[in-house]
């Protein structure tokens, strides 16, 4: 699908971590830009950990606009994603608010929505990364993989083949993973998702045999550097070179 001018501006920031520039463009006057904009910048909060009064605001705004099944359970999705990125991350425990948040939107949202595939996704995150139940995530994430591929979703299908191939590397099906990490950052380099290549790299490096594993890392590097050290939760792969993050998420 063609973008406007506007979608095409905001893209373009946004893959280079920009959110709040890209959130910037968009007048919150209506139900589809308000939850664009949350969208945007929920996204800045679990890229750099950094700009949650703001996401919360921008939130907020989106759910008091919100009119039908798809509009509120796609603002119950995005509040159910930033509790999450709150409690991965360690800066407040939101869990239950975020299961409660992903359940308001499945009883919202029709199966053929498309904003399904995105919370089937969230929902294999939360039973991935909290609930440490990784059966439910994977039958989250084929869902999520399906559902992507049913509505030509590629930046989704670039997340649902980096999760199912983590959890292939978890169980040691080595060129699974291999398989599902280098399609993740096929789509994410076609795309120019720049700011969601180097966790790309990083993740089919620990696929992948030296030397190849190394070049790869160093790309990464190279990449988290040029974008001030977003996203933030990579700083660890990188020690020899730390960069302080860059709150704004602007270059």
């Amino acid at each position: 699908m063609k973008r406007s001018a506007l979608q095409t501006a905001v893209w373009r920031l946004r893959s280079r971590g920009c959110w709040t520039d890209a959130a910037a463009l968009l007048t919150p006057d209506s139900a589809g830009a308000a939850l664009q904009r949350a969208s945007l910048l929920v996204e800045r909060c679990l890229f750099t950990e950094q700009g949650w009064p703001e996401a919360e605001d921008a939130l907020r705004n989106a759910e008091a606009l919100a009119q039908g099944d798809d509009e509120r359970g796609a603002a119950a999705c995005e509040r159910g994603h930033l509790a999450y990125a709150s409690t991965v991350l360690g800066v407040r425990d939101r869990a239950d608010e975020a299961r409660a948040a992903l359940g308001r939107a499945a009883a919202l949202l029709h199966p053929s929505a498309s904003g399904r595939p995105l919370l089937d996704f969230r929902r294999g995150l939360i039973a991935e990364h909290i609930a440490d139940a990784p059966q439910a995530a994977l039958a989250a994430y084929r869902r999520a993989h399906a559902g992507a591929a049913a509505h030509d979703d590629p930046l989704l299908l670039s997340f649902t083949w980096r999760h199912l191939a983590g959890l292939a590397l978890r169980d040691g099906e080595l060129a699974e993973a291999r398989h599902g990490f280098a399609e993740s950052l096929r789509i994410r380099e076609e795309l120019g998702y720049l700011v969601g290549t180097a966790p790309a790299l990083v993740a089919l490096a620990e696929a992948e045999p030296d030397p190849t594993a190394s070049r790869l890392r160093a790309e990464a590097a190279r990449l988290f550097r040029l974008l001030g050290g977003v996203p933030t939760w990579l700083a660890g792969q990188f020690p020899a070179d730390p960069v302080k993050p860059n709150p704004s998420g602007n270059l």
